[in-house]
């Protein structure tokens, strides 16, 4: 029983990976990141699959805002 409450008790805390866009950051995603999913990072570390959504949104938003008009 008391390796099961010492299993609970250990959190392994994951650092995001690089951002594979050019010109983009860890800092830039992760801000992006929330904004994006505010409500659920209030409660939760994002994903692997939330990491990359979010920095393929920044690209994409920052490549439209840089689109002559």
């Amino acid at each position: 029983m008391e390796g099961a409450a010492m299993n609970e008790q250990i959190v392994q805390k994951l650092e995001q990976p690089m951002p594979f866009t050019p010109g983009i950051t860890r800092p830039m995603v992760r801000q992006h990141a929330f904004e994006l999913f505010r409500d659920k990072l209030s409660d939760h570390n994002l994903t692997l699959e939330d990491w990359v959504l979010a920095e393929k949104d920044l690209a994409n938003t920052l490549e439209a805002e840089n689109m002559p008009k």
